[in-house]
């Protein structure tokens, strides 16, 4: 049988988040260290476009000479002084802490310093879940926004992380709209084989959900990526399940895999994707310096719908 591919040319779906995070006021917004082009345009672009309120914290001598360079009017923006960018990590997981700011936003920093602070013990950002990644993609291929879990944190979750990945997942589904998300738990292959661990933790995963441990969604696995996506794969294999060929979630077995997998469907399948850090007491924006505008645009629409979700 030969798929035949539908397609879109527009990033419709990521207009609609924008459209839903607009009809709340900015979200207070800690920047981390937003001493690159991108970063800095990033976020005063997501300020322009009335989703945050941005703090800039950065060394101020620094941050005034980038933002003339570029033409950009920081004005309206307070700036936080910070001596390096592990101090400016430190200073913007505080501001979350104290309720001055309700989303934490990465800038020119490697992401092991921004993430640090805000995952040490101390930070009083942590909660009793494991924190995660999750990309929400916006494919011409697929008329529904997906969520890929997880492709940035976790580097070979054992059950006990998945259990929190799932369920994070699950939460920022809610947050984008989507009431009853059908949760795949990928592998390569759609039944359970002792030697391939991905499939023994999908199976637990299942149970786990039909016990309530994991409440929210779908979940059905393990499922090979054809089998969670692709419609007639699924009839062709005869797969009776309310996830297989339309699942909203894709939950991948190691970051490895989840990593390549994102980058396929953008390179290569014209997607755009928003990054998020989930399980913590705020979102957190991860953004890389290949994103274009219009994916750090929304994974600013993300984060404020989430803070708007959780505060519901």
């Amino acid at each position: 049988m030969v798929f035949e591919k539908k397609s879109r040319t527009h990033h419709l779906i990521f207009d609609r988040l924008m459209k839903q995070a607009l009809h709340h006021p900015p979200t207070p917004t800690a920047v981390v260290y937003p001493l690159s082009d991108v970063a800095l345009l990033g976020a005063s672009e997501a300020a322009k476009a009335g989703l945050i309120s941005p703090q800039l914290i950065a060394p101020p001598k620094e941050l005034y000479k980038l933002a003339a360079e570029l033409k950009v009017d920081i004005s309206p923006f307070k700036v936080i002084e910070a001596k390096d960018a592990l101090d400016a990590a430190r200073k913007g997981v505080a501001l979350c802490h104290d309720g001055h700011c309700q989303i934490l936003m990465k800038g020119s920093l490697h992401s092991d310093v921004f993430l640090q602070p805000a995952m040490s013990a101390e930070s009083g950002l942590r909660t009793q879940r494991r924190i995660s990644h999750a990309f929400v993609l916006d494919s011409p291929e697929f008329e529904r926004p997906l969520i890929l879990t997880d492709a940035a944190i976790n580097i070979y979750p054992k059950l006990e992380e998945k259990i929190d990945i799932v369920q994070n997942a699950i939460d920022l589904a809610h947050a984008i709209g989507i009431p009853h998300p059908r949760v795949a738990l990928l592998s390569a292959i759609e039944t359970i084989n002792p030697k391939i661990v991905s499939t023994l933790d999908a199976a637990a995963l299942c149970k786990m959900a039909q016990r309530k441990q994991i409440v929210g969604g779908i979940l059905d696995g393990p499922l090979a990526y054809d089998d969670a996506m692709i419609p007639e794969a699924a009839q062709i294999k005869a797969i009776d399940s309310e996830v297989a060929g339309r699942a909203d979630v894709m939950v991948v077995p190691d970051l490895e895999s989840g990593n390549m997998l994102a980058k396929q469907f953008c390179w290569h399948g014209n997607a755009e994707a928003a990054g998020v850090v989930l399980g913590a007491s705020v979102p957190m924006i991860l953004t890389s310096r290949a994103d274009s505008a219009k994916s750090r645009l929304t994974s600013a629409a993300a984060a404020v719908l989430i803070t708007r979700h959780s505060a519901a």
